[in-house]
């Protein structure tokens, strides 16, 4: 009776054993697993991959409109309706872009025709730009004959506020329409080139993706003055009284951004947010001690001193380091009474019309002096009403070549209407538009596949839904963005690689993606052994009892009766 309860009992813990250890390996390793590991959502990796090449197709619509009296019927009629024109430029193996212009031929509606009667340029602008109401990135092309008296003597094309042109071409009654389309050509490229895009200035949106040898200095120049795309900018005006005992500065700040910034701000909110404000700092002085011109009476400035003043002066402005966004600085400073006047010198002698100067990408900045001899300053501090007119006018130049709108080349025999109050044209918004929705474009296929190589080489990264979710639409975004480019949809284009840039950035920047890159295995298993050995080895013993008495067994020789 003992043997046999003996053996009984012998045989229920080997089943007891036996089911702990089924019960840890078929179902407690399993749910260990589940709830410790790495939560990664799935990525589209395949499109991310996709976007390290990026072949663009960039397409103008550009409607060549015929006035009365520059083509004969029969030439006319023989004009075709469409013709597109293409080139295609390879910057490297992986970066390439088809410069596409869909040409469109027509006559004049009599309501151009009477536009274009005008005597006055402006006047025909604003007409024809109510008549078309050109969407951004198309053109309108007028060829007037050369009979018109739109355009003075020796005046062969005018580019307006908006996005028409006006060109005037002379060619034989006889001539046959491929060698008037071969004329007009020539003229219309150079238009069409100013008012959208060149090949230098797409090449130097997609600088980050190509040698800097690819495009020219001036291009390049271009692009390393002018900021980064952005999502929003806070610009910055400051007064700099560095003698208050002398000088009490009085400034409308407020009312000279209503007249001379506010409206070109207006024109560019569709491209970002914008925040304007102002301080006066005082006893601030500059980091670079003037000289002392004898025959002038008067203190200058090298150009070469310049960038030697923006480093203490920047400690004193403050505005950078709580910002979100880029700071764009404008520093108006009046020379103390004992450097006063000061003047700025070009590396040849001669002086800075503006006395003022601006670098890359942070801002600019203008020597105001006080006219001190006329004053004789019987009370101090003297009371100084500062003429914000030029003061505005050099600060909007500097602020138009900083977001990148530079003067363009036309022919020399071209009329170019000024901007105006509003400080920008429709057609240099449009080419702003084109260099940054192929910037933005550029900006989203790095970072995505930044992201993407991250997440692949580090494997223990989460990857929650919220961040799966902005990486799909921002492929999806990008990708609606070249598309739109390929239509000739500069607007809807811009509106998606916007988004693009926005979800990436969400996405590459999300704090749940460090949330376990500093947990590696060695701490994993520091802190799951001292819980799994306690009961891993006494199951682990007596499976390896068991399996040695079943071993056993197996070779006693059997008996036979």
């Amino acid at each position: 009776m003992r043997m046999a309860a003996a053996a009984s009992e012998e045989l229920r813990g080997k089943y007891t054993a036996l089911c702990i250890a089924a019960i840890v390996l078929v179902i407690g390793l399993p749910l260990w697993w589940k709830t410790t590991e790495t939560y990664r959502a799935s990525l589209p990796y395949s499109q991310i991959s996709n976007l390290d090449t990026l072949e663009l197709h960039l397409t103008v619509s550009v409607d060549i409109v015929f006035a009365k009296g520059s083509l004969t019927g029969e030439q006319q009629r023989r004009l075709p309706a469409t013709q597109p024109s293409e080139k295609k430029v390879a910057l490297n193996s992986k970066t390439s872009f088809l410069r596409r212009y869909e040409f469109k031929y027509r006559g004049a509606t009599p309501q151009e025709e009477v536009a274009l009667g005008t005597q006055s340029l402006p006047e025909a602008d604003e007409a024809l730009h109510r008549l078309n109401k050109a969407s951004m990135g198309s053109l309108f092309v007028y060829v007037i004959p050369e009979t018109s008296a739109l355009l003075a003597q020796g005046v062969s094309g005018y580019i307006g506020k908006h996005r028409d042109a006006v060109l005037k071409v002379a060619w034989d009654l006889g001539v046959r329409t491929e060698e008037i389309i071969a004329v007009l050509m020539g003229k219309v490229d150079q238009i069409v080139q100013a008012m959208a895009f060149t090949d230098d200035g797409i090449s130097t949106s997609l600088s980050d993706r190509i040698p800097i040898g690819r495009f020219n200095k001036e291009a390049f120049a271009d692009t390393r003055r002018a900021f980064k795309s952005n999502l929003g900018y806070e610009i910055t005006f400051s007064l700099l009284n560095p003698d208050p005992k002398y000088h009490d500065l009085h400034w409308n700040i407020e009312a000279a951004v209503d007249n001379y910034i506010q409206p070109f701000l207006n024109k560019l909110a569709f491209v970002a947010n914008f925040s304007v404000d102002s301080q006066i700092l005082y006893y601030v002085i500059l980091g670079v001690t003037p000289r002392y011109e004898k025959n002038t009476s008067s203190y200058t400035l090298r150009v070469n001193s310049l960038p030697h003043i923006i480093n203490p002066l920047e400690a004193r402005l403050g505005s950078s380091a709580a910002s979100l966004y880029p700071v764009v600085n404008f520093l108006l400073y009046v020379p103390e009474h004992s450097h006063s006047p000061l003047y700025l010198q070009n590396m040849d002698g001669s002086r800075v019309t503006t006395n003022a100067f601006h670098s890359p990408r942070w801002g600019g900045i203008m020597v105001y002096n006080v006219d001190n001899k006329d004053t004789g300053y019987t009370t101090v501090p003297l009371r100084v009403d500062i003429d914000m007119v030029p003061v505005m006018e050099v600060f909007l130049t500097q602020l138009r070549l900083l977001f990148g709108i530079s003067k363009v080349s036309i022919p020399a025999d071209f009329l170019l209407e000024s901007p105006g109050t509003e400080g920008l044209t429709d057609w240099e918004l449009d080419r702003l538009l084109w260099s940054r929705t192929v910037e933005n474009i550029a900006t989203v296929s790095r970072t995505l596949t930044s992201l993407a190589q991250l997440l692949d080489q580090i494997g223990n990264i989460v990857i929650n839904d919220n961040v799966a979710s902005e990486v799909y639409h921002a492929v999806d975004s990008v990708q609606a963005a070249v598309l739109e480019l390929e239509a000739g949809r500069l607007e809807s284009a811009f509106r998606a690689s916007k988004d693009a840039i926005t979800s990436s950035e969400k996405a590459f920047f999300d704090p749940s993606l460090l949330h376990l890159l500093y947990f590696p295995d060695d701490q994993k298993f520091a802190i799951y052994i001292p819980l799994f050995l306690p009961m891993a080895v006494p199951i682990l013993l007596s499976l390896m009892k068991i399996a040695k008495e079943q071993k056993q067994r197996t070779k006693e020789p059997t008996k036979n009766d």
